[in-house]
């Protein structure tokens, strides 16, 4: 979910603000995870080799963010930056539920995954793009995120033998393409994000049927990646035929 933003911003408006603010947010994504593994270490009363490393490699990724994030500001006009203002607060949530190491639950998952697709837009506008059709890239990936989260979670737990509510995911990913439709009418988006959301809904229907084939996690996980890519890369082709 990180990616899919920043590879559509810095296809459609590539800058050197851009790839400061990629590494940036990449650096802010990486220290998450020896962070955790500090907490956690720390919640147990526990210190292993590891912990000392778990807890410089959060400071050493979050000095690179913010250094990151400054040459970015130094760069380009601070306005194209507000997009993550409106976001801060979903951010504020997942880190929250990752500091209690609660982070795989639903919340802060669907608040990370909105949160950054904040980067699209800010990237677009950053790069020159109106307001209009970078608020629509950005809405277009949060809703891509929102879906993708309530998809993989279901097909995990289908996989896993249980039986889920199939109903959340699939209303939420028949309800994207409206959505994509109403803003391509507007001449906001191109109008092929109609279509990927729609492939979306057919992955979703056959993922969570009993025609799918079971698969463990880490392969879900990579189909998905590549499904992320093809609808970055999709809208990316379409907003650049707006021009």
């Amino acid at each position: 979910m990180l990616g899919e933003p920043l590879l559509l911003g810095l296809v459609l408006a590539p800058s050197a603000a851009g790839v400061c603010l990629a590494l940036g947010s990449l650096a802010a994504f990486l220290a998450r995870h020896p962070l955790k593994l500090a907490l956690s270490d720390r919640s147990r009363g526990s210190r292993h080799p590891r912990t000392v490393a778990a807890e410089w490699m959060p400071l050493a990724y979050a000095a690179v963010a913010i250094a990151s994030a400054a040459s970015a500001l130094a760069l380009a006009d601070p306005r194209p930056f507000a997009p993550l203002l409106a976001v801060a607060p979903l951010a504020l949530v997942q880190a929250a539920f990752d500091a209690r190491l609660q982070g795989r639950k639903l919340a802060p998952e669907l608040c990370g995954g909105v949160a950054l697709a904040a980067l699209a837009p800010v990237l677009m506008l950053a790069g020159g793009w109106a307001l209009a059709p970078s608020l629509a890239a950005g809405a277009l990936v949060a809703l891509k995120a929102i879906t993708s989260v309530l998809y993989v979670r279901t097909r995990l737990r289908l996989d896993r033998g249980q039986q889920p509510p199939l109903g959340p995911a699939l209303v939420a990913q028949v309800a994207t393409a409206p959505v994509a439709a109403v803003m391509s009418f507007a001449g906001w988006a191109p109008w092929i994000a109609v279509a990927a959301t729609g492939a979306l809904l057919v992955r979703a229907a056959h993922g969570l049927s009993p025609r799918r084939r079971i698969a463990r996690p880490q392969v879900v996980g990579f189909q998905e990646l590549g499904v992320g890519i093809g609808f970055a890369l999709s809208l990316a082709l379409g907003f650049l035929g707006m021009r």
